[in-house]
């Protein structure tokens, strides 16, 4: 399986690029910078150098053509304004899913954020970071695609624990990086997670379980 992955050089990214190289998948990773490449091709995977907020439709189709699956792992990060949220978080999301249709990919997986929501009020940063996210979000669940959703709490980097809880909607918690970066990878073999959108937290269930039940 070829998967593309969207934020390339990010902290999930790159865990996720990991596990996939490691379980015999290939990877393309794009980058805004080709400075990162070097720390992608470390993770296994192919580093290609594409900026969602500036590269035309061609290069982000070519960027994406071939591939089995989408992850969009992007952010605009923390330091970023309101601008980059709408522009990369949810106009480089939207770009992907267009340009998954326009070159036969069907599968797309999102890192999306607890408490996403197209409708979130405020005027802060993180206001329109939620925003931005739900509506990346509602696009998505709306694109046709076999597409997931995840939500996942406040990141951590400590070593992951294999155990997570995962539901519509779950109280605020937390979850590492490891863990989000395995309940993604386990989302691209697992049927039961198309059609599906989560809230992701640490908890006691052993992630394949977690994922299997969201069929039932």
């Amino acid at each position: 399986m070829l998967v593309v992955i969207a934020g390339g050089h990010g902290k999930i990214a790159m865990r996720l690029a990991r596990l996939l190289t490691r379980d015999g998948h290939e990877v393309r990773s794009l980058i805004r910078n080709s400075g990162h490449a070097d720390d992608v091709r470390a993770t296994g995977a192919e580093p290609a150098v594409c900026d969602l907020e500036s590269a035309d439709d061609t290069e982000v189709e070519a960027a994406v053509r071939g591939a089995d699956a989408i992850v969009f792992a992007a952010g605009a990060g923390p330091g970023s304004g309101p601008e980059r949220k709408e522009t990369v978080d949810y106009g480089g999301a939207v770009r992907l899913i267009a340009a998954a249709k326009a070159t036969g990919v069907r599968r797309y997986v999102i890192v999306s954020s607890y408490a996403a929501d197209p409708d979130h009020e405020g005027d802060e940063v993180f206001d329109v970071y939620l925003r931005a996210k739900g509506r990346a979000d509602a696009e998505l669940a709306a694109s046709g695609l076999d597409y997931t959703i995840v939500r996942p709490g406040g990141l951590t980097d400590e070593s992951g624990t294999g155990m997570v809880s995962v539901a519509e909607h779950l109280p605020r918690g937390q979850i590492t990086r490891d863990d989000v970066a395995a309940v993604v990878a386990a989302c691209l073999a697992e049927p039961a997670t198309i059609g599906a959108a989560f809230d992701l937290m640490q908890g006691d269930t052993p992630i394949a379980d977690a994922l299997a039940s969201l069929g039932r």
